[in-house]
């Protein structure tokens, strides 16, 4: 019965989001009710849940998410993407440009949420294809590539990060291991896979196509640029090398890994970004502080959502469904890491998110990873990969692919969707592999 109810459950998520068009925070809070008032939970207690998974869910992510959004802002209107990206053009040359999006893509992906990354680069991605004469797909796929993976792989990123929350996985391990994972399947599904689809034409619609391109002198330089981008990731990964190669006894052993911490990581990257992005190149600290509160409002609604899986994770486990389910996934042989991706992949190609997926699966396979060894960084880029499976037309990014490169409806699914899905492949592929290794 647990098991049927969980079914019904995520149909109902299903027809909410994707056919009712209901918000899915809403969606989500109903399906919790009912989940767990056929599960016999006592009504206040369903309320006490609720609350419970969305505070538990929200505490850690809402510092983590605000202040990525706040540095992806102040990268994106410093100038600092767009030097980047026109920097690595420049130097790779137009034998390797597709190498050279790919690089950009990957490190304006880290800081910066999947769709203003893809708004930022698009216009830049039209310029680069218009003035060596190459194919749109040709130049634009590899990039997007790129950016889809950090947004389904990598902290700080919303499912990635809510879900190395939920398994209590190392925020620095994730990324290591999703870097690793990441780089094959960035390579195969992007430069490797758009060079055999030259012949689908992309014409951008004028209204997409205007780009606002700053001048040299109104971008940071390179090597600020590429710095403030990537100072999280610098943060957390030297903070991880250091847990394990300096003594206990270390006189600076614990303030140095404070500073990789999540939290504190982000925080720093922040405040060194409104300097060498702002203060310094002589934007007032008004200005500069107007574009970090608007960067807030565009991660409402992804907190909301995320917040509303936690509550639904939180009423599988109230409810007991989680160790119920626990205990009759036990019996089977398939590997925890491959239940997860599996169970991700059906959640996307029905309900689209790869958020709404991600967090989903967490939750349902939770129990699993207790006593089984498998490392909880694994479980997340397993996760990960899962959710980024089969994008199609009630996934947001198949639009917004589809619109901006004017494509049909069939090329759309012969470009992006399979490139997605080899991604999710290759992902997962990638960490049964370490699953050996680590």
């Amino acid at each position: 019965m647990p098991l049927l109810i969980v079914v019904l459950g995520i149909i109902l998520l299903f027809v909410l989001i994707a056919v009712v068009k209901l918000n899915a925070f809403l969606s989500f809070v109903i399906v919790c009710l009912l989940v767990g008032f056929f599960q016999g939970m006592e009504l206040n207690s369903i309320i006490e849940s609720i609350q419970t998974g969305i505070g538990n869910t929200l505490g850690f992510l809402v510092l983590i998410l605000g202040l990525g959004a706040m540095l992806g802002k102040l990268v994106a209107d410093s100038g600092a993407a767009q030097r980047i990206t026109t920097k690595l053009v420049d130097s790779f040359g137009i034998k390797y440009i597709q190498w050279a999006v790919v690089l950009a893509g990957f490190i304006v992906g880290i800081p910066m949420f999947y769709t203003v990354g893809f708004v930022i680069l698009i216009p830049l991605v039209f310029t680069v294809a218009a003035a060596t004469n190459l194919p749109l797909i040709y130049v634009g796929l590899p990039m997007l590539t790129s950016l889809s993976v950090t947004h389904g792989f990598l902290p700080p990123h919303p499912a990635p990060t809510a879900i190395a929350g939920m398994f209590d996985a190392s925020i620095g391990k994730t990324m290591l291991y999703g870097i690793i994972v990441a780089v094959p399947a960035i390579i195969i599904a992007g430069p490797l896979f758009s060079r055999t689809i030259k012949k689908v034409v992309a014409t951008p619609l004028p209204e997409f196509y205007n780009p606002v391109i700053l001048t040299d002198e109104e971008m940071p330089k390179m090597g600020v640029s590429v710095l403030t981008a990537l100072l999280p990731v610098i943060l957390i990964g030297l903070s991880t090398l250091l847990d394990y190669a300096l003594p206990t006894e270390f006189p600076l052993r614990n303030f140095l890994i404070f500073i990789g911490n999540p939290v504190m990581a982000m925080l720093i990257s922040v405040l060194v970004a409104i300097y060498t992005l702002g203060l310094s190149r002589g934007r007032k600290m008004t200005e500069v502080m107007s574009s970090v509160a608007t960067s807030i409002a565009s991660i409402t609604m992804v907190l909301l959502i995320i917040a509303g899986a936690g509550a639904l994770k939180q009423i599988l486990v109230d409810s007991g469904v989680s160790d119920y389910l626990g205990t009759l996934l036990k019996g089977f042989s398939i590997s925890p890491l491959l239940l997860g991706w599996l169970i991700a992949t059906v959640l996307r190609v029905c309900i689209g998110s790869a958020t709404v997926a991600g967090l989903t699966a967490a939750g349902i396979v939770l129990p699993l990873v207790s006593g089984t060894g498998v490392k909880p960084e694994l479980m997340v880029l397993a996760i990960g990969s899962g959710s980024l499976m089969l994008s199609h037309v009630n996934d947001g990014g198949f639009w917004l692919f589809k619109e901006y490169f004017n494509l049909s409806v069939k090329e759309t699914l012969s470009t992006w969707t399979v490139m997605e899905t080899m991604v999710g492949v290759i992902g997962i592929t990638g960490v049964l592999i370490l699953n050996l290794i680590v």
